[in-house]
């Protein structure tokens, strides 16, 4: 098994975002993924826009969470959304599914974003499955000596969430005070502590700001130290054992079957439906590139 290491964040310049560039931890290299959770984006403080057209997405579910800042969430299914901080998105894309996100902006007030993108990887089971779409906007929340948290996803401090998975999963906004907090987890579980807005200390090691430090299983509590009140995403889940495919907004078994999600996005089939205010508009996908595609692996 891996063992505990930090995931530096790495910028990314996305496409289809206007002047918006992510943090990313999550996949890297050698660590796909953590628990079921496959992607990290963390996004801002920025006054950039969020200006995304309709895209695809195939094996995954989205889960959308802004700290600051108000986004307009559009699907084929119909869904038409103002996501507020502090409330949950979380989209399944089962066989397909396409969606736009845009900030929601005021006119006499500059814009104001900060948040995360995550994805989850669905399993076999589940991933040829009808797309789907949930508005979670009263969340859980419990509270220790000196942590609050809000619990997007599993179970944590006696409270959980209603958000659907389909692998056991935890994700949890901390707010931190001053001091040394000791975090029940599940000792099946691995994990993955994301340094929101400040450095930390997690089980001894320095995380600085935007990094990512993973947890193998087998503890029970998570030491977590901040000199100053911070923001903290803790992720985890059992492993995760099916192999991956990942490209682009598509998440498969094989070359093959990722090529097919982009082939049929590219001619508007009906799997991936039509997401209504955009004028026809979307975001094409870029080609296939030269090389087959290969199932991303951890490091042993």
């Amino acid at each position: 098994m891996i063992g505990d290491h930090t995931i530096p964040a790495r910028e990314v310049p996305l496409g289809g975002i206007r002047q918006l560039t992510v943090h990313r931890t999550l996949p890297s290299r050698g660590l796909p993924t953590i628990g079921p959770w496959c992607f990290v984006d963390h996004f801002g403080p920025t006054s950039s826009t969020m200006t995304v057209l309709p895209h695809p997405h195939t094996g995954l579910q989205t889960v959308t969470w802004p700290i600051t800042g108000r986004i307009r969430h559009r699907d084929n299914l119909g869904s038409d959304v103002i996501l507020e901080p502090g409330e949950l998105n979380l989209m399944t894309s089962g066989d397909g599914v396409s969606h736009s996100e845009f900030s929601v902006v005021d006119d006499d007030l500059p814009a104001d974003m900060h948040g995360i993108q995550l994805w989850v990887a669905l399993p076999d089971a589940a991933r040829h499955g009808p797309a789907a779409f949930e508005h979670h906007p009263d969340l859980p929340r419990a509270e220790g000596q000196g942590w609050r948290a809000t619990v997007l996803v599993g179970d944590f401090g006696g409270v959980r969430s209603g958000a659907t998975v389909h692998s056991p999963a935890l994700g949890v906004e901390l707010r931190l005070q001053p001091g040394t907090h000791d975090l029940p987890v599940a000792p099946a579980f691995e994990h993955g502590v994301l340094a929101v807005d400040a450095e930390l200390i997690v089980a001894g090691e320095t995380l600085a700001h935007r990094d990512l430090r993973y947890l193998a299983p087998g503890r029970d509590t998570i030491r977590i130290e901040v000199e100053q009140a911070a923001i903290v995403m803790l992720l985890g889940g059992e492993p995760f054992e099916e192999e991956l495919v990942m490209w682009w907004n598509f998440i498969g078994r094989t070359h093959e079957e990722v090529a097919r999600a982009r082939e049929d996005w590219q001619a508007q089939a009906a799997r991936f439906g039509h997401v209504d205010g955009h004028d026809g508009a979307v975001i094409p996908a870029p080609p296939m590139p030269d090389v087959r595609l290969r199932p991303r692996r951890r490091l042993m």
